[in-house]
């Protein structure tokens, strides 16, 4: 069996990651959006079922419940549209709550993410591999 080739890592500079800020804004947006609505319709839907549960039984109104299921299937088609856009972008999606995509960056000949958070303008943080939002670290002033 033949080895697959893998490609190699792309390594951003903060300039190159900070080109990508409008666009990402205007992703993680639509994704965060998507996301949170969903949580919401969830939340409601998980509710009534508890409800029913609890109750013993109960009536449910087919035509809405079937409505919210299908904007939940919209909502998370949307969701997962912004992560692969992201991911085409060789970023790195970690947290739809508060919008943080990374990018593999070299510090000094380690491999670490740039961080940034939905809102920000810059990219000014970055964490280890194994460090997640609370580890972010400002990058040195000679790399922005």
């Amino acid at each position: 069996m033949a080895e697959e080739e893998q490609e190699p890592k792309k390594y951003f500079s903060v300039p190159e990651a900070e080109a990508l800020i409008p666009e990402l804004t205007r992703i993680m947006e639509t994704a965060m959006d998507a996301h949170s609505e969903a949580q919401g319709i969830r939340a409601a839907l998980q509710g009534e079922q508890r409800r029913i549960m609890v109750s013993g039984g109960g009536i449910i109104d087919p035509a809405s419940w079937k409505e919210r299921a299908g904007r939940l299937e919209a909502l998370a088609s949307r969701v997962q549209k912004g992560i692969e856009t992201v991911v085409r972008l060789e970023g790195i999606p970690k947290d739809l709550g508060i919008g943080l995509v990374d990018f593999l960056f070299l510090l000094d000949g380690e491999e670490v993410n740039l961080c940034w958070r939905f809102g920000e303008k810059k990219i000014r943080f970055w964490h280890g591999l194994d460090e997640g939002f609370a580890g972010r670290k400002p990058i040195p002033d000679e790399l922005t």
